[in-house]
């Protein structure tokens, strides 16, 4: 059993089908993916599993398409540390094997500024820059990707420099032997959640904050049991028309995708109102489907549709569906496209599924209307921040 395996079942299954690789956004040079190749196979030959994830990593982002990258978490081991993206700085938030450790800002690893580090990751990553963002700290707790990026310490551990939100500055020295399965820290879908083992209790959340109006949380568009969703978006759409005078406030953050086309009752309750209005909250971890979702209702409500949040996982031109390809061998997950999607101007082309075709509108730029990173999501804080943003709206 070799690695090769692993990476022929990439060259036959992903650069072959996945149309990203051939129109890319940005022209991608056969030599470099020939390079790109060369070099994964000949840590595949060697039998060097890490060495081999971190250039079928290269090799995958090289499209830079958020939607298809190999996802190494359920064949790699970590540092027992979680961090998770928040604004523009990476935040320590979990810990596992007992480890103290202070929640805050990560500021350098084994004395490198995290900037550097980030910049040097780049290439590693798919994606946007926030893609890269939500995907990226995975590395920070990954001993072999710290040195093979040229960042490891001269000794057997890892230190890491965190500001505490009173702003003092801790090191947190870790031996790089005591490790723990990454999938444990590191969710596949990443959510950005304190608590990676978050799960949604509901797949929807309806609040009725009387005369200010209703919110409406979507924390998630995956539906393994096929029926909850359509349910969840039924009674969501009845509960919207019957509240049809009252301002809507729906957030998205932290929703990473799944079926769009399930969503649309929901879409059409919202837009039959021609004096609604809506605001609804995004984030980086806002991804797929869910940028859909936002994408089509800010084509039906126009300038009724205030964003607030922060930039989302992508833009609005991307190549999606395809599918989950295992590695046997490494353990790993690659996740490929197969058809394109352009929410921007609203056009298809022969890989587009067609109902999705049949749905695709030209949304146009999705540009912030008021720029603002959670910083807490303590319930109390959220439903506060919930009637803060629905008084705006009188305003």
């Amino acid at each position: 059993m070799s690695l090769t395996q692993d990476l022929e079942k990439i060259l036959e299954t992903v650069l072959p089908t996945d149309p990203s690789f051939r129109r890319s956004f940005r022209r991608i040079e056969q030599a470099m993916i020939d390079s790109c190749i060369c070099e994964t196979r000949r840590y595949a030959l060697e039998g060097s599993k890490e060495a081999f994830l971190l250039s079928a990593m290269r090799l995958l982002a090289l499209p830079d398409n958020g939607h298809t990258r190999l996802i190494p978490n359920d064949s790699i081991s970590v540092l027992p540390l979680r961090f998770v993206s928040v604004g523009t700085v990476v935040q320590l938030t979990d810990t596992a094997l007992e480890t103290t450790a202070p929640r805050g800002e990560l500021i350098a690893v084994n004395g490198t500024p995290l900037g550097q580090i980030e910049a040097a990751a780049e290439n590693f990553l798919a994606g946007t820059r926030q893609r890269k963002r939500v995907i990226g700290p995975i590395l920070l707790a990954w001993p072999y990707a710290l040195a093979h990026l040229g960042f490891s310490s001269k000794e057997n551990t890892t230190e890491y420099r965190v500001k505490g939100e009173n702003g003092q500055i801790t090191d947190l020295k870790v031996e790089n032997g005591r490790t723990v399965p990454a999938s444990t820290l590191y969710p596949r879908s990443e959510h950005g959640k304190a608590d990676p083992a978050w799960e949604p209790e509901r797949l929807v959340e309806i609040k009725d904050w009387q005369e200010l109006g209703l919110s409406i949380l979507l924390p998630s568009f995956f539906d393994p049991s096929e029926s909850a969703l359509p349910k969840a978006i039924s009674g969501a759409a009845e509960h919207v028309r019957t509240c049809s005078n009252k301002k809507l406030l729906i957030d998205v953050r932290g929703n990473t995708g799944g079926d769009f086309l399930k969503t649309m009752p929901l879409i059409d309750a919202i837009s039959e109102n021609a004096s609604r209005q809506v605001v609804v909250l995004v984030d980086k971890f806002t991804f797929s489907a869910a940028i859909v979702f936002v994408a089509i209702l800010k084509h039906r409500l126009g300038p009724r549709l205030k964003l607030i949040g922060e930039e989302m996982g992508d833009g609005l031109m991307f190549f999606a569906e395809g599918g989950l390809l295992d590695l046997p061998i490494s353990g790993a997950v690659v996740r490929y496209s197969s058809a394109f999607h352009d929410w921007e101007n609203g056009t298809s082309n022969e890989t587009t599924p067609a109902e999705i075709a049949r749905q695709l509108v030209p949304a146009g730029k999705l540009n912030l209307d008021w720029e603002w990173v959670a910083r807490s999501t303590a319930e109390n804080a959220q439903g506060a921040f919930y009637q803060q943003v629905l008084k705006s709206l009188n305003d």
